[in-house]
């Protein structure tokens, strides 16, 4: 089978993909993944086309701010968007695959898909797409109002209206002459159902998988990094792509934390996410851009995180204790759900980052280790790429 993968977005977008299309190619099919540059995640075995979009510029220009993000929309945002709508059609057409997996941000999948006559799957990373009244829409709100949660789902629509005109510049591309697409074949979630259980309202056509990994490869860690995590207990801190707020205040407050618990800490500093004072440095902390959370998390005594769900899962597959910091969009969803469900502390708001709120909150996750036991071993019997492959290639 023939198969294009499209998703846009910073590194959590990109590598389930890039799992997912590994382990297609293992499996025998032809798979080209369209995504944006400088994501990085490890594409250099895979069949890569770019969208000709970097958000990691875009991160590193105007950080993750909303108020920023709608300051730059027609300068930044709205050419990215169009990269990502007309590049990842153009891309897929050039392609001619028999089936399009794709990230909703890819408003332009379905269109391409009727135009070339194949199926098309829809990849909700997050809960944004498919209602249901158990829980509210990933980056809406974050406390249930019941029956009513199906209302927040709305606001995925908006996108179509906001770019309306890409779309409109991709349909005179295919002739499209309605504009009412196709739904999609199936819905896929690489999510974990130890960690999101399933609405008993959501269609059959949706899927949670498991988690989209690359468990047969365990990165290497560097020298450093590798002499670091096995030379004794340390707490983990990375805010990944989240360059916002007070950077330094937040790297400040972790290597106190960690000291006044007689820990040393590992951080990544990630795209601006935090910041090391310079009067905070020493032997006992330890500080990266970036490091491989499947290689790192099982060895820390717990880990500081923004709750993107790709750190989530790495977190409980590992069955580390968290403390989720949440920043924007999904984070603040994972944050709720978790402490909800027992498996971490209230979420600490990343403005509300102190010493005595993180050191309060690493007591109470140590109390949680219990409850996340259970769930990496429900998680460890997963393989959420084989699901999803297997999936896809009954729809074709």
């Amino acid at each position: 089978m023939r198969i294009l993968l499209a998703t846009a977005g910073s590194r959590g977008d990109v590598e389930p993909f890039a799992a997912l299309a590994e382990r297609a190619c293992a499996a025998g099919h032809e798979v080209r993944l369209v995504a944006p540059k400088n994501s990085g995640v490890d594409m250099a075995d895979l069949d890569v086309a770019s969208m000709g979009v970097d958000y990691t510029r875009v991160i590193e220009d105007q950080g993750v701010s909303i108020t920023a993000a709608l300051r730059n929309y027609r300068s930044v945002v709205r050419p990215v968007m169009r990269g990502v709508i007309v590049g990842g059609a153009l891309a897929a057409l050039e392609y001619e695959p028999d089936l399009i997996v794709y990230h909703p941000k890819v408003l332009s999948a379905p269109l391409v898909a009727d135009a070339l006559g194949v199926p098309h799957v829809v990849v909700e990373i997050v809960p944004t797409l498919t209602p249901t009244r158990a829980f509210p829409a990933a980056g809406t709100i974050t406390r249930g109002i019941g029956p009513l949660n199906r209302l927040t789902y709305q606001a995925a629509g908006a996108a179509s209206i906001m770019f309306r005109s890409e779309l409109g510049e991709v349909r005179r591309m295919v002739g499209a002459r309605k504009r009412k697409v196709s739904a999609p074949a199936a819905t896929l979630m690489p999510i974990s159902p130890a960690i999101l259980p399933r609405p008993d309202d959501w269609p059959e056509s949706v899927h949670l998988t498991g988690p989209w990994t690359r468990a047969h490869r365990l990165a290497a860690l560097e020298l450093e990094v590798a002499e670091f995590v096995t030379d004794g207990p340390f707490i983990y801190a990375g805010f990944g792509s989240m360059a916002v707020g007070n950077a330094t205040s937040r790297g400040g407050a972790i290597v106190d934390v960690a000291r006044e618990r007689g820990s040393r800490c590992l951080i990544a500093t990630g795209v601006g996410g935090i910041e090391v004072p310079p009067d905070r440095l020493g032997a006992d902390v330890l500080v990266v851009q970036t490091v491989s959370h499947t290689a790192v998390l099982q060895h820390a005594t717990a880990a500081v995180h923004h709750g993107g769900i790709g750190t989530v899962h790495a977190a409980m597959t590992a069955a580390t204790p968290s403390v989720i910091v949440p920043f924007i969009a999904d984070q603040p969803f994972w944050g709720s759900r978790l402490y909800e469900m027992g498996l971490t502390p209230a979420p600490i708001p990343q403005r509300a980052l102190t010493v005595p709120a993180l050191s309060a909150a690493l007591d109470e996750a140590e109390q949680c280790r219990p409850r996340i036991t259970e769930v990496a071993k429900a998680m460890s019997a997963e393989d959420g790429t084989l699901t999803a492959l297997t999936l896809l290639a009954a729809i074709h």
